[in-house]
């Protein structure tokens, strides 16, 4: 090279040169949205994820030679899950008039609706925004939607403390852009809350080099992150957050009187992969130090400017802060961290051991008043036969304009219940068939399972829709093998992405072609351990050849009170296939059927419509009656 000449520029991805040239987020998306087109371009496409939606066609609904069927997913922005009663009304009508007529909980505590056609997006994300919504940065390479633990316990400040820090987080990296109110709303300034001043002046502090000057994107500059970042805040103990699957996550350290001290950091978690590419991989969050109240917003911009300035932009796979750590070394991670933040980051606070927490059912929040956690099997709210959730929760909202959050695990808190609505509350769920948290299957409860098929450009094999039945083919398993109340973290992806962190399920299904799944297995129950991979390209019609062998020596091995992960993670993934390989089916008698009830029984619509009623003005469940009713009949044939 002669002295003048100039060094190559670093090789980038074609998304970086998208960005850059985004003008902010605003082209090609605003120029396309003006067009009389089904879809956006790929260009577009790429930039429309900044602002909340995915273009997406309907994989049923394709014809060879004929366009595809086009239309756009959007998600809430809701950090903490917080969704005001006037928010959730305003997405159950979008829903009905513009979309599928389902909302989904996400596993990021938003909502998203489905099946939105072009010429009607701005309609409704204009809808969303003026309904003390927003969608901007809900997708994209930028901080995501900021988790919190859901439940509104008013007694334990610390919760309170980690919803106000997840909200403030969110605040302090929303993209600065005037695009998303120029494009969806003609430029209209809609009233939001004022963000609180320390957010504000750190975002304006340079510190060492974390923000860039003058910039319309003073932490972002023009292209963003290297890919997504995903961020979360809890409490000691409280693991509903799933904490280790994040880039970055805080947990709020208090003293005796509930006053807050400071933040335990923990970063480099992310379980997107790629099969057959043994360069990607799932990763578990490494714990990185402590940091005073004081400091929480400049560390938080001095490790997204880490990611920010160091993270891979030539190849998007390699592209997320736990490839970075990983290639680095937490040491030298840390270093550099502590370069943009200017002084030493302090040893960690002792915690106690994560649990996972679902909060379903009745719970005092500590000041009165009550909250509810409502069970929404794989965050699909919709009314189906006698199952209608959603006719529920729209006559709960409109009556008692109750707040509400999403969960971690795609369920829905309502809270601030006074004591003197509990009934008509719970009478309005029993009539819709809503069923009590002790009524569902455990395998069903502590299930997750991501969209997939038809709608998910990236899915391989089902999900959502394979699920239910394969749970109950697992129920089945459960019962003959003698294990009847057994259960343990299920999750179902339809492929490597991980969207529904199967890799931190006890049992993970992974989809990797039509109807066969990559099965982990040994992660624990309370998702702080991964799993392993046991089987490749299981076909889903093995399922009980596969699992059959594996609680048999599950039965005979186990140690008192060990789960399924546990165990199959102490004895080690080649016991479990040298078992496997010796088994010979039927070695394990039928058990009988135990007395804790797992079946489903079909009945005709009048007569379930009579149970529902009864149920209500007893202010029983409908299983208990059932039951009771059953055994009654039963004795007149001395059973």
């Amino acid at each position: 090279m002669s002295p003048t000449s100039t060094p190559a520029a670093p090789k980038v991805s074609k998304v970086e040169g998208i960005k850059e040239r985004s003008h902010g987020l605003r082209e090609p998306v605003a120029t396309e949205l003006r067009q009389d087109t089904t879809h956006f371009t790929e260009d577009a496409v790429q930039i429309l994820k900044f602002h909340g939606s995915y273009q997406q066609d309907n994989r049923d609904n394709r014809v060879k030679g004929q366009e595809k069927d086009y239309q756009f997913m959007l998600r809430t922005r809701s950090p903490g899950g917080m969704i005001p009663a006037q928010l959730y009304l305003a997405l159950d009508t979008l829903s009905e008039q513009y979309g599928n007529h389902t909302l989904r909980a996400t596993t990021r505590q938003g909502f998203q609706i489905h099946g939105i056609l072009k010429k009607n997006l701005k309609t409704v994300m204009a809808t969303i925004v003026r309904n003390l919504g927003s969608t901007l940065g809900a997708c994209g390479d930028l901080n995501r939607n900021v988790m919190a633990p859901p439940a509104p316990f008013k007694d334990r400040p610390e919760y309170a403390l980690a919803w106000e820090y997840a909200n403030n987080i969110a605040d302090l990296l929303t993209p600065q852009t005037g695009a998303y109110y120029e494009i969806w709303l003609d430029g209209e300034k809609v009233i939001s809350a004022e963000e609180h001043p320390d957010v504000v002046a750190a975002r304006q502090r340079n510190g060492n080099r974390t923000i860039f000057h003058d910039h319309e994107e003073p932490i972002y500059g023009t292209q963003y992150m290297p890919r997504k970042f995903k961020a979360c805040v809890t409490v000691p103990g409280d693991n509903s957050v799933d904490l280790f699957s994040q880039d970055l996550g805080l947990v709020v350290i208090t003293d005796d009187q509930g006053n807050l001290e400071g933040f335990n950091i923990y970063a480099g978690g992310g379980l997107g992969r790629t099969h057959n590419k043994e360069e990607t991989f799932a990763r578990v969050a490494d714990p990185i130090g402590y940091v005073d109240k004081a400091d929480i917003y400049d560390a938080v911009k001095a490790i997204v400017a880490t990611q920010r300035d160091y993270g891979d932009r030539a190849e998007r796979r390699h592209a997320r802060m736990k490839y970075l750590i990983h290639d680095w070394g937490v040491d030298k991670f840390r270093s550099m961290v502590e370069s943009y933040l200017g002084k030493p980051l302090q040893p960690l606070r002792p915690l106690p051991p994560f649990e996972y927490k679902d909060f379903l059912g009745w719970h005092e929040q500590g000041d009165g008043k009550l909250f509810l956690g409502i069970s929404v099997e794989n965050g699909r709210v919709k009314d189906e036969g006698a199952f209608q959730l959603k006719t529920a929760l729209r006559e709960i909202e409109q009556t008692f304009a109750l707040p509400m959050r999403l969960t971690p695990h795609q369920n829905i808190l309502l809270h601030d219940i006074a004591p003197g609505d509990r009934p008509k509350i719970q009478a309005i769920l029993t009539r819709c068939g809503i069923q009590a948290e002790t009524d569902i299957d455990t395998l069903v409860r502590y299930s997750m399972a991501c969209p997939a098929l038809p709608t998910c450009g990236l899915a391989i094999a089902e999900s959502e829709r394979a699920l239910p039945t394969v749970l109950e083919r697992i129920r089945a398993l459960l019962d003959r093998v003698g294990l009847p109340d057994e259960h343990f973290v299920v999750r179902m992806t339809g492929c490597p992405n991980g969207c529904a962190r199967p890799y931190l399920a006890e049992i993970g299904f992974v989809g990797q072609a039509p109807d066969a799944y990559q099965l982990w297995l040994g992660a624990d129950p309370h998702q702080t351990r991964l799993g392993l991979v046991y089987m490749d390209k299981m076909p889903i019609q093995d399922l009980e050849k596969t699992l059959e062998p594996l609680f048999v020596f599950f039965k005979q091995k186990r140690n008192a009170n060990e789960s399924f992960g546990d165990f199959a993670h102490r004895v080690g993934l080649e016991a479990l296939r040298q078992f496997a390989a010796t088994y010979k089916p039927g070695q394990v008698a039928k058990p009988a059927r135990p007395g804790k009830a797992r079946y489903r029984i079909g009945i005709r619509d009048e007569v379930y419509e009579k149970l529902k009623a009864i149920a209500t003005d007893k202010g029983l469940s409908m299983t208990d009656i059932t039951t009771q009713a059953l055994e009654e009949y039963l004795k007149q044939f001395g059973r």
